[in-house]
Formats: C-alpha cells, sequence, structure tokens
C-alpha cells in the first residue's frame, strides 16, 4: 500500500493562487501565495492601499501594482517620494505668476491670490505705478534722469500726465546737455517733453496735430512713414507705458522749443 497525495490532482482542490501542502495520506493543507489572503481555497489578491494608504503619505494616492504591492505619488502640490509629501507654496516660485509689484498668496492647494503692492493698480498679475515705477528698459535712467532734474511738484500729483522721453543714449551722447545743465535751463528743456492734464495714448496722439507742453510752447505733432513724429524731427520708438497717473512715450531725439 502507498499514502494517497491529496494534492497531486488539481492542486488538492487548492485555489490557484495557494499552494498545497501534503499534511498525513489523504489529507492536504492549502496556503495562499504571498500577496493574497483566504483560506486557501479561495484566495484573494491584497490591495495594500485599502488600509493606511498603502504606508503613503496622506497627501498622496496610493496605487496598486501587483499582489500587496504599491507605489506613492505626491498629490498635485505636493512634493516628495510619496512616503513623504511636502506641500508646494505657488508663491515660493517666479513669486507665483503675480507681477513683481504684487504679493502673492497661497489660499489652498494649487491656488493662490495676486494682489497689487500699495500705490500700484492692477488685477495682480499686472501692476501699474506712476509713471516712474513703470519699468521700461529702454528709458528707466532716462526717467530718474527727469526725475532729477525736474520739481517734484511737476510730476508727483495725480496728473494724469503725457511724457516724451528721450532714449538714454541720446541724453548721455548730445553736448548740448552738458551746457544746458551749467546754464541752468535743463528743467525748461525737459519741461518741453511733458504735456499736463492729460494721458495721451498713441491712439490719441494720431488725431492731433499740436499739444502744448509744460513749457508753455506747442509741440507739432505729424504722422510719417508709419511712425508719430514730434517737431519734424523726434520718432516715437516705443508707445504706451502707461502708469497710474500718466503715460510715458520713449523718442529718438530731445525736443527743444
Amino acid at each position: 500500500c502507498s499514502a494517497i497525495n491529496a494534492c497531486k490532482t488539481s492542486n488538492g482542490g487548492c485555489s490557484a493562487k495557494a499552494e498545497c501542502r501534503r499534511t498525513t495520506p489523504g489529507n492536504r493543507a492549502c496556503v495562499c501565495n504571498a500577496g493574497y489572503t483566504g483560506d486557501g481555497i479561495v484566495c484573494i489578491e491584497i490591495n495594500p492601499c485599502l488600509e493606511s494608504n498603502g504606508g503613503c503619505d496622506r497627501n498622496a494616492e496610493c496605487t496598486q501594482t501587483g499582489p500587496n504591492q504599491a507605489v506613492c505619488n505626491c498629490l498635485k502640490g505636493y512634493s516628495g517620494d510619496g512616503k513623504r509629501c511636502t506641500y508646494i507654496s505657488l508663491c515660493s516660485q517666479n513669486n507665483g505668476g503675480c507681477s513683481e509689484f504684487a504679493t502673492c498668496n497661497d489660499t489652498e492647494l494649487t491656488e493662490r491670490t495676486c494682489t497689487c503692492k500699495r500705490n500700484y493698480i492692477g488685477d495682480g498679475f499686472k501692476c501699474r505705478g506712476n509713471i516712474f515705477q513703470v519699468r521700461c528698459c529702454t528709458c528707466l535712467l532716462s526717467l530718474i534722469f527727469l526725475q532729477i532734474a525736474l520739481s517734484i511738484r511737476d510730476i508727483a500729483g495725480p496728473g494724469p500726465f503725457t511724457l516724451f522721453v528721450p532714449r538714454t543714449d541720446v541724453l548721455n551722447s548730445d553736448p548740448r546737455v552738458k551746457d544746458w545743465v551749467a546754464k541752468g535751463v535743463m528743467a525748461q528743456v525737459l519741461r518741453y517733453h511733458m504735456v499736463g492734464c492729460a494721458s495721451l495714448l498713441y491712439s490719441d496722439l494720431t488725431t492731433v496735430t499740436n499739444v502744448t507742453s509744460l513749457h508753455g510752447d506747442p509741440i507739432h505733432i505729424s504722422y510719417s512713414q508709419n511712425s508719430l513724429v514730434l517737431n519734424n524731427k523726434a520718432e516715437i520708438i516705443l508707445r504706451d507705458a502707461v502708469g497710474t497717473n500718466g503715460v510715458i512715450h520713449v523718442i529718438n531725439q530731445i525736443l527743444v522749443p
């Protein structure tokens, strides 16, 4: 006589996901394979994500990849290995996409608000200050020069003003500038580049032929070769740099009253 192997046929009646183990002649035990749970007759794949989020961070997503196997991925707005996830402040990178003149505040996941700083106006993504706070790479130094040369009373008010600002290299290279400064007439020359009580955009200038400067003398406006020209000499090369109290146009020549 020989002992009957209960596991010999059809895995002993155990699940295909189980191991049939011989115990005594004619008897066997069914044990679920690793990654499965059950009585051996029926074995179900273990999903680790169903308990304690699979060991992932509470701000991570647990995804089952196999029997009792899973991966952890941090949710949007968080960074880390999935086991530990740290909140990413939207405002920590590039000011959250807000204007450089705005304050970025995190509100909730993937959300933030942009608020223009004091003395600036706008929607937070674009904020405008007064005409001396307008960032204009080709005219910034010229504006500083203007600010030094002019009386604060001329330009510090609510406006509106229109400024025709000569390019920086023009101011630096024109030999007449030093002479005007030495004679104390530079402020008068610069006032000839300003129009008070009006914020004239480029489109507005195309509809008029003359404007009166703060100096008191008129500035003649003409249209030539698809460009606006002042006093038949100075061409507007950069237009409509808008501030809260006026607008700036950059010109390629100094205007002389």
